[in-house]
C-alpha cells in the first residue's frame, strides 16, 4: 500500500509540472514583452532611424554648418579661400548696394575689414540717426560734391566694376550679412576712416576697433549726423 501511495504521487506531481510548464513559459514570455528595456530599445531603433533620415533630407552642407562651433564658423568666414570657395551670392536692392559699397570702399582690406565696412553700414541702417535702409545709407548725400557719407558716390569720378572676382566676394560677404550674420567686429561702429586721414569728428567719438587700414568709430547719441 505504501509503494502504491509513493506511485500515485510521483504521478501527481508529474502531472502537475506539464501543467504548470506551459503556464509559466507562457508567463515568462509575457514578461518579455513588458520588459522595460525592450521597449526602449525599440523606440530608440524607431528615434535613430527617425534622426537618419532626417539628416538625410539636410544635406551634407547643412549638417557641418549645423555642427561648427560659432568661433569656428567665425574663422571660417574671414578665410578668403573659404569664402571664395562658397556658391555666388544674389540679392535684390539692398544687397546691390552693399555690395558695391564694399567693392568700391574695402576692396583693397582684408576680409575682416570688408566684414568690418559692411557692419558700419548696418549699423547705421539700425540707427534711428540715419537712413533705414541700406541704399538709404549708402547714397546719404549723393550729388554733394565731397559731402556724402561714402567718398565714392560724390568724389567727382565714375566707378567702374572691373575687377569681377572680388565683386563676387564682396556679394558674398553682403549676402552673409544681410541674412543675419553677427557684427561682432566693430563694436556697433557708425563711423570709419582711413589711418592717412585725420577727420575732425573723429576726435569727438569713441574708438572702438582697429582693423586693418581703418580705424572704427561709435557716434554717440548726443551728436547730430555728420
Amino acid at each position: 500500500m505504501g509503494r502504491v501511495s509513493i506511485r500515485v504521487a510521483g504521478i501527481a506531481a508529474a502531472t502537475a509540472l506539464l501543467l504548470v510548464a506551459p503556464a509559466g513559459q507562457s508567463e515568462m514570455t509575457g514578461s518579455q514583452s513588458n520588459d522595460p528595456t525592450a521597449v526602449l530599445g525599440d523606440n530608440l531603433a524607431r528615434l535613430l532611424g527617425a534622426e537618419r533620415a532626417g539628416l538625410q533630407r539636410l544635406g551634407q552642407r547643412r549638417i557641418n554648418r549645423l555642427s561648427t562651433s560659432p568661433a569656428v564658423r567665425d574663422a571660417r568666414r574671414y578665410d578668403p579661400k573659404w569664402l571664395d570657395a562658397q556658391p555666388v551670392a544674389k540679392g535684390g536692392e539692398a544687397w546691390t548696394c552693399l555690395s558695391e559699397a564694399l567693392y568700391f570702399e574695402a576692396r583693397g582690406e582684408t576680409v575682416k575689414g570688408q566684414f568690418a565696412v559692411a557692419e558700419v553700414i548696418l549699423n547705421r541702417v539700425a540707427s534711428p540717426l540715419y537712413p533705414d535702409s541700406v541704399c538709404g545709407v549708402v547714397h546719404q548725400g549723393t550729388g554733394k560734391l565731397n559731402r556724402c557719407q561714402f567718398s565714392y558716390t560724390c568724389d567727382g569720378r565714375a566707378e567702374h566694376i572691373s575687377d569681377q572676382r572680388t565683386y563676387r566676394r564682396m556679394g558674398k560677404i553682403a549676402r552673409m550679412m544681410l541674412d543675419g550674420a553677427p557684427r561682432a567686429l566693430t563694436g556697433g561702429a557708425t563711423h570709419y576712416h582711413n589711418r592717412s586721414v585725420d577727420p575732425g569728428w573723429a576726435r569727438r567719438f569713441p574708438r572702438t576697433a582697429s582693423i586693418g587700414q581703418h580705424l572704427f568709430y561709435r557716434q554717440p547719441a548726443a551728436v547730430a549726423a555728420n
